[in-house]
């Protein structure tokens, strides 16, 4: 079975796919027992020390190629709006993609405008160009098409779920309205599309209550590159505020990494 299919027979349960920012975080997540991976185009911004929407749809793709070849895995990419807004760009985004060898992608209604969302039709239209260009693959392709309302401040159910159904009718295997806070609005959209729905986990949710309300696959966006970022803020002011180094006695041992980071790639 081609990651692609192993890919799509996850999403028959509620599962997890945790999104690392760079070989080794990819490597790390594997060797703990996740099924997939999925890419952060803002974690991987911010470990170059740009910001969200900073790096180029090229350098994406080499990005996404590492983390393919980092592990067994299949990995499903965040390509943001693709190469650009049309839909032959959006086919276009396709094609790479699965050059890369990826086991599938999102695209989003974000124009990358600020506040700027895709108009109706030409949100449509991209979604439908994708779908077709992964179904003219040799293999299987998991296409996530998702509606940016929530993210982008503009917390409109009712076009949300519009954008979704019209998303599920030209095909895309995978549903996402990222950036809904509260269990009951993830009950909403996942009643009102047939197909699996992705969902940014929050502190407000569990596994069990998103799997309940008929969730399927739970990503984690930037979240845990903002962790990261978190430990190593915390690290640091210790330092600088207390002079002292308590901090230095969590974390993963260093015998661990260096073993893990020791076996042989796959190839």
């Amino acid at each position: 079975m081609d990651k692609g299919a192993t890919f799509r027979q996850l999403h028959n349960s509620a599962f997890v796919i945790p999104n690392p920012w760079d070989i080794g975080t990819a490597k790390f997540l594997a060797s703990l027992g996740f099924k997939a991976l999925a890419t952060t185009s803002a974690g991987y911004a911010f470990s170059r020390g740009l910001p969200d929407g900073g790096v180029g749809f090229e350098a994406m793709i080499d990005h996404c190629r590492e983390l393919v070849a980092a592990t067994d895995l299949p990995v499903s990419a965040d390509l943001e709006n693709g190469k650009g807004d049309s839909p032959e760009s959006a086919a276009e985004t396709i094609f790479a993609a699965e050059a890369a060898g990826l086991a599938g992608c999102s695209i989003e209604d974000y124009s990358g405008d600020p506040g700027k969302l895709y108009e109706f039709s030409q949100a449509v239209e991209r979604v439908t160009a994708a779908v077709e260009a992964a179904r003219s693959l040799k293999r299987d392709f998991v296409f996530t098409a998702r509606a940016e309302n929530f993210l982008r401040n503009r917390p409109d159910i009712d076009d949300t779920i519009r954008r979704l159904q019209a998303f599920e009718k030209a095909g895309a295997d995978v549903l996402y309205a990222p950036g809904i806070g509260d269990i009951e609005t993830i009950r909403t959209v996942c009643s009102a599309v047939g197909k699996p729905v992705n969902v940014l986990a929050t502190p407000n949710f569990t596994v069990k209550m998103l799997a309940e309300v008929g969730a399927r696959r739970i990503s984690l966006g930037s979240k845990l590159t903002t962790v990261a970022f978190g430990a190593l803020e915390k690290a640091a002011r210790e330092m600088l505020d207390a002079g002292s180094f308590e901090f230095s006695k969590q974390g993963v041992a260093f015998g661990d990494l260096q073993a893990l980071f020791s076996k042989r790639d796959k190839n």
